[in-house]
């Protein structure tokens, strides 16, 4: 099970990187805050201090075609929210 999925670059993103020094990735919907603080002080060799979570839920579409109402749906997602150490730093696009 690969913990880490990809980080999240977007203006909210590296907006709290630049004020507090949090970085968030998407991560496996299953991992736990215990998981996912080891998987990224593994991957990129940091002390992590804090790790807060959220779950997205799957979001439901529909449209109307020629052969009848076509129902789909996205994957369930779940965002970590890292704050490091004092002094450390990470650098997202080195991995």
């Amino acid at each position: 099970m690969s913990i880490i999925i990809k980080p999240v670059i977007s203006e909210k993103a590296n907006y709290l990187t630049e004020l507090r020094g949090d970085y968030s990735f998407l991560v496996n919907p299953k991992a736990n805050k215990i998981q996912i603080r080891n998987a990224v002080e593994a991957a990129y060799n940091v002390k992590v201090a804090d790790v807060r979570t959220m779950i997205y839920a799957p979001k439901v579409s529909s449209k109307n075609t020629k052969k009848g109402l076509q129902i789909g749906k996205t994957n369930k997602l779940k965002k970590a929210v890292i704050t490091l150490a004092e002094g450390e730093v990470l650098d997202v696009f080195a991995v």
